[in-house]
């Protein structure tokens, strides 16, 4: 019979065999195996209060310990962090063969389960918020409505899009939206989606008219601007760029597409960012150094987990 010690002893094995297992096959970081130890110990104490093991576990108990954590105060993106990891670790012990049922397939939190739209499935939204909990994923998306080619169902569109926006919600990563002869339906999505509980964002390679900009700046979002802005036709693409709070801009490349003049034709690049940049700056009456100085702080006042020290150091590419 397996002393108490024992079981304990067993299970620090598999957590120890589950962070070396995200270190070997996932490249996981130092912060993130601390982030997964810290929690999967909060979540192993928790089940010896309750006199159960990993292998004893039942959806019940990882229910009860999100409630626990929701009681305490633990916001709804820490106990998301914290479902992704318990998630990942019970697949890994079923895959290893240490338990024969995974106790937490098919499990969201309350919140989650609320927020979602009745066709839409809860394990699309917890791939989405597993995949987030990577240290080099930094966004949710891109993702929206394009109604341009018509290659997808809208409804379809709808319901990713959905999806998406309830991943970012709960991850609090920034959702990146794409948007194409479909101003007035990305913009109610995003209304109706918002009323929910909020999110950060912005509206990637922005081509749209002014009023799905105000109406996501409105929503606290940001406008991201791409080559086109400095395309001859672009006129009310560039009249919408004006009337955009340099706070809450973006330039971009959509590299290897919509190069910006005097490049345009050839192969888009993240140098050429720069181009349109000196675009952007000339429409805001404001210097290239003062746009590039709003500009890189609105990227990392939106995107909260990149790493400032190491991007800019990095070489472009």
């Amino acid at each position: 019979m397996e002393t108490a010690g024992e079981a304990a002893g067993g299970e620090r094995q598999h957590l120890e065999a589950f962070l070396a297992m995200l270190a070997a096959e996932r490249g996981a970081a130092g912060n993130t195996l601390l982030a997964y130890r810290r929690d999967l110990d909060e979540f192993l104490a928790f089940l010896g209060q309750r006199g159960k093991t990993l292998r004893g576990a039942q959806p019940a108990d990882i229910g009860a310990y999100l409630r626990s954590r929701s009681e305490a105060g633990l916001a709804s993106s820490s106990r998301a962090r914290r479902l992704s990891a318990i998630r990942q670790l019970f697949k890994f012990l079923a895959g290893e063969g240490v338990i024969a049922e995974d106790p937490a397939l098919g499990l969201a939190g309350p919140k989650l389960q609320r927020s979602l739209p009745k066709t839409l499935s809860v394990t699309d939204v917890d791939r989405l918020i597993e995949a987030a909990q990577h240290p080099k994923v930094i966004g949710i998306g891109e993702t929206g409505l394009d109604f341009y080619y018509e290659h997808s169902p809208r409804a379809e569109q709808a319901e990713s899009f959905r999806a998406h926006i309830a991943a970012a919600r709960q991850t609090g990563l920034p959702l990146i939206v794409h948007t194409r002869d479909a101003d007035s339906e990305t913009g109610d999505i995003l209304e109706e989606e918002y009323a929910k509980g909020a999110f950060p964002g912005l509206i990637h390679c922005f081509s749209s008219g002014a009023e799905v900009a105000h109406r996501a700046l409105a929503l606290g979002m940001y406008i991201s601007i791409s080559g086109i802005v400095t395309f001859k036709a672009a006129e009310s693409l560039r009249a919408t760029v004006r009337s955009i709070p340099l706070d809450r801009l973006l330039v971009e490349t959509d590299a290897p597409y919509l190069a910006p003049v005097p490049k345009r034709g050839k192969t888009n690049e993240p140098a050429f960012v720069a181009h349109t940049a000196a675009r952007v700056a000339e429409l805001k009456g404001v210097s290239l150094a003062e746009l590039e100085a709003a500009t890189t702080g609105n990227f990392f006042q939106l995107f909260t987990k990149a790493e400032r020290a190491k991007l800019e150091g990095a070489p472009c590419g």
